[in-house]
């Protein structure tokens, strides 16, 4: 697996994203050549949250206008929405002797890193 830091290359902040962030979904930009099993093992290394879903999107460039009369081109990208757990339920399992014993979840319900508090 590659570094998680070569993967999440940023994180994008606009009003959408903001509301979406109070039911657990984050948007990040991603490397196009990323899949999403490196994506949700990135984010999961990186914030130690329980990633339920990654959606993907390629954005392609878009033409711009460079000086005076010149066209170019923006770059190309790939957008990631991510899906965290925020209610982990705590495990129950049957212990020898017929007991139940119960594990919780030691993992994070929200991403603070993520550029704005909350």
């Amino acid at each position: 697996m590659r570094n998680p830091h070569d993967i999440i290359i940023r994180p994008i902040i606009t009003e959408q994203s903001m509301m979406d962030a109070a039911y657990g979904k984050y948007t990040f930009e991603v490397d196009r050549r990323s899949s999403k099993t490196e994506i949700r093992q990135a984010v999961e290394a990186l914030f130690e949250v329980k990633v339920t879903g990654v959606n993907t999107i390629n954005l392609r460039g878009k033409e711009r206008r460079v000086g005076s009369g010149r066209k170019g081109m923006t770059s190309a990208s790939k957008k990631a929405i991510i899906t965290i757990d925020t209610e982990p339920v705590a495990e129950s399992y049957q212990m020898p002797g017929g007991k139940t014993g119960t594990k919780s979840k030691k993992y994070k319900t929200s991403i603070e890193e993520f550029g704005f508090g909350q």
